[in-house]
């Protein structure tokens, strides 16, 4: 296995004072599938105080779990004293940790067999694998070190880790793991929202979003996401599906490139179809306004989720404005960026083709050639730089000013008319043509 030359001076250091010393984890994992792992993490037999005393920059990080950050040549490596966890009281940390001198002890405590391996520089060590982890990384198996259940009830985030493995890799979860996931899922209350959102969004800009169906499946949706489910058991019969919502969804999230923004977009478009579903007198299924009750429920999962504020309002935007459809032409293809966003009408775009991809193929070709069309305006109008936002407006609220408007209200009303008027026709975002069209209509007022 190829470890970096950082990484085999902290080992080589280590073990020249006389401790045993491996790198462990996910980066042994990750080597083993022939990726680059992003972060070394070495587990060893030394207390705290003795990595410190090897070692002439350090970070206590997190002494008191017995993690150093060893800094070296500007880059930083966590060393962990070998250890046991203590009773797990609020499913998610131990009360205590116990410091071991045995790698095996340290081994056993941790979430997956895929996770609890460890490698050596020493001769005649290599690879140490106690609990089957190479043969699961070979089958593309998923499973818990020891008693799965015992696992999910000490960490109930280990769950969501296990989709999120599942979903990176491609692998599948075991048997035993997926009923003890069930067992221990509603242990996810005690998780904190910043963690759930967190593994969701990694699940979602995973290669195999497609996991969520098993979640759904295994009743974890239920817990974390509840207003998934309802989507599942919705159908669509109309000619422009042929999927239920939810199979829908999960057919167009993975339509999509794996965008934080656009991923959560896409899992939550069409999250109010259920509650607002019609049945037309001739047996068919409507969803009128599915996308302003989306929107809503877009609000409220990205608040609960604690999602950073940048992605939240993309999301609610985007989801508002997914089922926006216009003809190919410059008008309502300005006024349709005005009202989404320039800086989101191409995010706008790619919602709108995943979800017709998502779709039958009634009229399919038709729904893309109209899109297509409206991405070729939207690149136009951008490269003519063609007035699209107030800020892009000839005229300023100080122009007004200047003209004897007074300050307040109306200053806004009138240049969000004017806006309008720009909006419909580019060539008037002239200064003296937008204030004398003003001066015209102030005197027929």
């Amino acid at each position: 296995m190829r470890v970096p030359d950082s990484v085999k001076y902290i080992l080589d250091a280590l073990h020249s004072h006389g401790y045993e010393a491996y790198v462990v984890g996910g980066c042994v994992r990750d080597a083993l599938l022939g990726k680059e792992p992003q972060d070394w993490d070495i587990t060893t037999a030394a207390l705290p105080e003795e990595v410190k005393k090897i070692f002439p920059v350090t970070i206590d990080t997190g002494i008191e779990h017995g993690t150093v950050t060893v800094r070296l040549n500007k880059e930083n490596f966590e060393v962990t004293t070998f250890r046991t966890d203590g009773k797990y009281t609020d499913h998610r940390r131990p009360e205590e940790v116990t410091f071991t001198r045995t790698l095996e002890e340290d081994l056993l405590r941790r979430d997956f067999t895929i996770n609890a391996m460890a490698w050596s520089a020493e001769e005649h060590q290599g690879v140490i694998d106690l609990y089957g982890g190479q043969q699961d990384l070979a089958a593309g198996i998923i499973r818990c070190v020891g008693n799965p259940f015992e696992r999910f009830e000490e960490d109930a985030l280990r769950i969501l880790r296990a989709f999120r493995f599942a979903a990176q890799l491609d692998f599948v979860i075991e048997e035993k793991t997926c009923e003890a996931i069930r067992a221990h899922r509603d242990d996810l209350h005690y998780i904190s929202a910043e963690r759930i959102q967190m593994e969701m969004t990694k699940i979602l800009t995973s290669p195999h979003p497609e996991i969520i169906r098993e979640m759904y499946e295994l009743g974890v949706t239920g817990v974390i996401l509840p207003e998934f489910d309802p989507m599942m058991v919705t159908e669509q019969n109309n000619p422009h599906h042929y999927l239920s919502v939810g199979e829908h969804t999960i057919k167009a999230v993975q339509n999509i490139e794996p965008v934080p923004v656009l991923r959560w977009t896409m899992l939550i478009h069409d999250m109010g179809k259920p509650v607002i579903h019609q049945v037309t007198e001739e047996g068919k299924d409507r969803f009128k306004g599915h996308a302003a009750k989306s929107a809503e429920y877009a609000h409220e999962i990205m608040n609960r989720m604690k999602m950073d504020n940048a992605t939240r309002r993309a999301v609610e935007k985007l989801v508002r404005a997914h089922d926006d459809r216009m003809p190919a032409e410059a008008r309502p293809v300005r006024r349709a960026i005005n009202r989404i966003g320039a800086d989101l009408f191409e995010d706008y775009c790619k919602v709108r083709r995943a979800d017709i991809m998502a779709q039958s193929d009634y009229r399919r070709d038709e729904k893309i050639s109209n899109l297509e069309g409206i991405e070729a305006l939207y690149r136009k109008i951008m490269d003519e730089q063609q007035c699209v936002t107030l800020a892009d407006l000839a005229v300023t609220g100080r122009d007004l000013i200047s003209a004897g408007v007074p300050r307040g209200p109306q200053i806004g009303e009138i240049l969000g008319e004017m806006l309008s008027w720009v909006l419909d026709d580019p060539s008037l975002n002239d200064k003296e043509l937008l204030m004398n069209q003003w001066r015209e209509n102030e005197g027929k007022r």
